[in-house]
């Protein structure tokens, strides 16, 4: 997989901001497709950065109603990324 497909957008939660602070670790939207491998060498070619380790989960949709029509929310998949002492990403600095 190409690497500019893996990575979607950061995802930023107030979660997501205690991590960052407290273990120096971010998280991302990626690819349903992507794996560990390919997301940690997304990150380490794309934002130059070195990753000790990956996480990765499947986020569920959630059902959601527009008065008597139901729908659902698209799945995802959400990468936790742990950066190594010392790195960071400029991006989230300012957040």
């Amino acid at each position: 997989m190409d690497i500019y497909q893996v990575i979607k957008e950061p995802h930023i939660t107030e979660k997501a901001n205690l991590q960052k602070s407290d273990a120096n670790q971010v998280s991302f939207k990626v690819h349903m497709g992507a794996n560990k491998i390919e997301i940690k060498r997304a990150v380490e070619i794309l934002l130059k950065t070195k990753v000790l380790d990956v996480r990765t989960m499947n986020v569920r949709g959630k059902r959601r109603r527009m008065g008597k029509n139901v729908g659902r929310t698209s799945h995802w998949k959400k990468a936790v990324v742990k950066l190594a002492p010392g790195e960071n990403i400029e991006f989230f600095e300012g957040m």
